[in-house]
Parts: C-alpha cells; structure tokens; sequence
C-alpha cells in the first residue's frame, strides 16, 4: 500500500502536533517553517524538513506542493499569510486542504477559497472540556458529523455490575452500538453479548449525539 503523504506549512503548537502525529501513524511528511530554529528541531521527526516562505508561489512550486494527498496550512496568528496559502495551494491543484482558522471570520473566509476543512482547534479543546466538566461520567468524544458521536464514558452505577450487554439490554434501551470496553490497561474490542461490565469499566459507544448525552447523564 502507498503512503500517503502530507505537507504541513506552520509549525507551531497546532502544526507540530499534527505532525509528530502523521509520523508516529507511518505517513511521509514534509514540514515548511519560516523559523530555522523549529525547522532544524523537526529534520529528524519530518520525512522532509524545509525553511521556506510559503507565501511565495514560486517556492510551492519549487517543492512539489500539488504532488502531496494532503497538504496542512497551519499557520498561527498571521491570518493574511493564512489566508494566501491556503488559496495558493488551492489553485496549485492539491486534491485536499486543511486549514487552521484563528475565529469564525477566518474560518468563514478559507470556506469560501474552496478549502476542504477548516479546523478551530482552541474552540474544539474549548468544547470537549466544556462537556466533560459538564458530565464527569463522559471522558472524551469526537463528533462524526452533525449528529452522530463516538464518545467514552464511564461505568458508575452499580447495577450495571456483572450484567452482560444482553440483559442489560444496551442496544434496546440506550439507542448506543458499544465498539470496545476499557478495563484498567486492558482493551476489549467489539464486545459480546454476553459480555459482562464492572463499575469503573469505560464503554466505547456510537450514535446519536442526543443518546450518548442521555446515557451520559444516566451514569451521574
């Protein structure tokens, strides 16, 4: 299978987090920063690692910007440089763009240059602590869409204790598909039936964001 392969242009908290990720995940990436310093940190983590303007057309060019899967614009506070890479890139003929938006204006201005996913990573962090200071029972979730989530939550009720999915009836009674039950270290995916929970076990559930807050709450 071919790799897929990754450009990410900013290398702050969002870029470089984005990046140790990809790699850790076996994908080829190549990082470009204006700062030597963050360049010459990332030479043996990236696959590629350029001290680049990117706002320069002719340096996109140069490196082979439309060639990569995916290409990353994850420039800090500079939102005019924001801006004109992602419509560079764009126009260069990347098949997909991710950009980070500072505020909603931003995130408003690179939807309308074309770009693929925009992303507020402040607002999402924001978000999720949010909720989970909201429902101590829910540890983490990602929404899959507008309405459909995978979250993590915690087993607090004792009757929940040594009774399996079927008597519990889960699927039935809470609307949720469980994909993998935490136990301590121990990871249990696409439990059975008669798989039986403890108090403190962490289910792993799918489905509608509104079911996942109702058993949520039912755990408090």
């Amino acid at each position: 299978m071919t790799k897929q392969t990754f450009a990410i242009i900013g290398l702050g908290r969002f870029g470089s987090s984005v990046c140790k990720t990809l790699v850790d995940g076996g994908a080829e990436v190549l990082v470009i920063d204006k700062s030597e310093a963050q360049i010459n940190n990332y030479k043996k983590i990236a696959t590629q690692a350029i001290i680049a303007d990117a706002q320069d057309e002719n340096t996109l060019k140069s490196i082979g910007i439309r060639n990569f899967d995916h290409v990353i614009v994850a420039i800090g506070e500079d939102i005019q440089a924001s801006i004109l890479v992602s419509l560079m890139v764009k126009e260069l003929g990347v098949k997909h763009v991710t950009a980070k938006a500072q505020n909603k204006y931003h995130a408003r201005v690179l939807e309308k240059l074309g770009v693929d996913k925009v992303v507020r990573p402040e607002r999402e962090m924001g978000k999720r602590i949010g909720k989970g200071l909201l429902s101590e029972n829910m540890l983490d979730y990602l929404n899959l869409s507008a309405n459909i989530q995978v979250a993590e939550i915690k087993i607090t009720k004792p009757s929940f204790a040594n009774k399996d999915l079927a008597k519990l009836r889960f699927r039935n009674h809470y609307h949720l598909n469980v994909i993998a039950i935490k136990r301590n270290d121990d990871i249990i995916i696409s439990p059975r039936a008669d798989q039986k929970l403890l108090v403190n076990d962490s289910l792993l559930v799918v489905g509608k964001t509104a079911d996942v807050a109702h058993f949520s709450q039912s755990m408090s």
